[in-house]
């Protein structure tokens, strides 16, 4: 114990604050890593909860004696990580989470009898608003939604009729919605709601941008679906002479852009032409009269006046007359042509296309590259390829430019971020093997750094200090000093223990502030010798030794 102690004390307050401070780190680090190996592993069942829905989840795993904890303000909640899968599953049986909406589901707990019509009412309102909300979450890249409508009750008498409305509120998973998707969403409520239009949902997003102004406005979206389609060519124009090219000059070795001059107006021609030397007869009609006539005429005399039968008209001059007609009607058909000539929207009116394409690199023997541009018969060949394919036409007034220039390395620019993986191992795993290689090598600093040096200390101890005395005395004899006598008093001369040149190494003997009191082979071999060479010279000193203690 006593050495111990001293040799504790030999080490200087220095080493001992740095021995204690080592100490403590590993004792800190061996109670994190039990700790870490000893608890469960939790992982996130769900996050960015409402407050009911984690009341509601926290209730059923306290039920089923599962252990938990509450994170990110009690928004989110941890539960063992080889339980997590079956919890969701058990969750979604029971309609968790709700996302602090109601759906239908609000009417199972609820009786007709004693609701009025106007709670009814209300209550359909609001199952409606909560699954149209659920069904806009469930959508790509959206987090919440809250809907509200407008479904005005129509009064009786009335004619006029008052068009239903929506407002929806989107939030976003850290992007922003898709012309597509914002008008998917106003279709989606106007299908669920009669009499609604799409014009009539207003869309917009948690910073509070219009995405759709919900009013009468065919207008804007033919204008957003005639800008889509405008577009959507543009891409795939640039797209096939990139996708051309490619094949080529390398893959991202050419860039295309598009800009196209669409003509969105339907036109309906209706066109007849008519051939007079085509003309055929259709009908005919003949209509032939025939008439004859005849009258007498008589002068006014006397005799007229005369009864019947006494009067005679003989000898009166008689008047005939004849008449004849025909008519004839042809109708002629003439031939005509009759054409209706529909031209759809969409049609291209100009194109714009601008094509750049790198240059060849060449990488000589010492490792740098050089650019050399295209030749122009190559470039001729690329300008006649992209000609076709974006279907070139002088009339329409189109342009193209194809240009060969450098490009520049994005990579070099931006750096590479991908995501970092070593052998197929996960972050978490890593982090345990990196915990256990920290506890070993602890481990192992602390042995060869703290316990080593101890144990040796404590084994050399003593026969160190007993080689010291004695080579004191030999040093001390050597330098003219009294010698040690034996038992019979009688002093052992020096030239018995060896002459000074048997101690010429004196550099090798012991050294204790330079080496901490460990004995130097050397030391213990010059010894060892002289013990061989006198034997009762040594044992007549270690003798004398325990006299002088005794």
């Amino acid at each position: 114990m006593n050495n111990f102690v001293q040799t504790l004390r030999s080490l200087g307050p220095v080493r001992l604050a740095a021995l204690a401070g080592v100490g403590v780190a590993l004792i800190g680090f061996i109670i994190y890593f039990a700790s870490r190996m000893t608890s469960t592993q939790m992982d996130l069942l769900y996050g960015d909860l409402a407050p009911g829905d984690a009341k509601a989840i926290i209730t059923q795993l306290e039920d089923k004696n599962i252990p938990y904890q509450m994170a990110d303000g009690g928004k989110s909640v941890l539960v063992p990580s080889d339980q997590v899968l079956k919890l969701r599953v058990q969750m979604a049986e029971m309609a968790l989470p709700t996302g602090a909406t109601v759906g239908y589901e609000l009417f199972d707990n609820t009786s007709a009898l004693g609701s009025t019509q106007f709670t009814q009412n209300i209550n359909l309102v609001r199952a409606l608003e909560g699954e149209l909300a659920r069904t806009i979450r469930s959508i790509q890249g959206v987090d919440g939604a809250r809907v509200h409508l407008v479904l005005p009750k129509r009064e009786p008498f009335t004619r006029e009729e008052i068009q239903p409305s929506a407002s929806v509120v989107v939030h976003m998973r850290g992007g922003r919605l898709q012309p597509a998707q914002v008008l998917a969403i106003q279709n989606l409520i106007a299908a669920s709601v009669p009499s609604m239009k799409a014009s009539q949902v207003a869309i917009i997003d948690e910073r509070g941008t219009l995405l759709t102004r919900g009013m009468d406005d065919e207008g804007t979206l033919l204008a957003q679906t005639q800008d889509e389609m405008r577009k959507a060519e543009e891409r795939r124009l640039a797209s096939a002479i990139e996708q051309l090219l490619e094949r080529t000059v390398g893959v991202g070795k050419v860039r295309a852009e598009v800009v196209a001059e669409m003509d969105f107006n339907r036109v309906v021609t209706n066109h007849e032409s008519y051939d007079p030397e085509g003309q055929v007869v259709r009908s005919s009609t003949t209509i032939g009269e025939e008439n004859n006539t005849s009258d007498t005429v008589e002068n006014v005399s006397v005799q007229q006046n005369l009864p019947a039968g006494q009067f005679s008209g003989n000898g009166a001059p008689t008047s005939r007359s004849s008449e004849k007609r025909n008519e004839e009607t042809i109708n002629y058909e003439i031939t005509r042509t009759t054409t209706n000539e529909i031209k759809e929207a969409g049609k291209i009116h100009r194109l714009s296309v601008a094509v750049m394409v790198d240059g060849v690199a060449n990488k000589a023997a010492d490792g740098t590259t050089s650019w050399t541009p295209r030749s122009d018969e190559e470039m001729k060949k690329i300008t006649a390829l992209v000609r076709s394919a974006m279907g070139f036409d002088d009339t329409r007034g189109d342009q193209l430019e194809v240009v060969n220039m450098q490009f520049v390395d994005m990579g070099d620019m931006l750096g590479t971020d991908t995501e970092w993986s070593f052998m197929g191992f996960t972050k978490a795993e890593i982090m345990k093997i990196a915990e256990g290689l920290g506890v070993a090598i602890v481990a192992i600093l602390v042995i060869l750094l703290v316990v080593r040096p101890l144990v040796q200390r404590a084994f050399e101890n003593l026969p160190a200090g007993a080689d010291q005395a004695g080579v004191g005395l030999l040093t001390a004899e050597m330098q003219g000093a009294p010698q040690l006598t034996g038992p019979g008093g009688m002093p052992i001369p020096g030239s018995m223990l060896g002459a000074p040149d048997e101690l010429e190494d004196a550099e090798e003997l012991i050294d204790i502030d330079k080496v901490e009191g460990r004995v130097k082979a050397s030391s213990l071999r010059k010894i060892g010798e002289i013990v061989d060479k006198h034997p009762e010279e040594a044992l007549s000193i270690i003798r004398n030794w325990l006299y002088q203690e005794t």
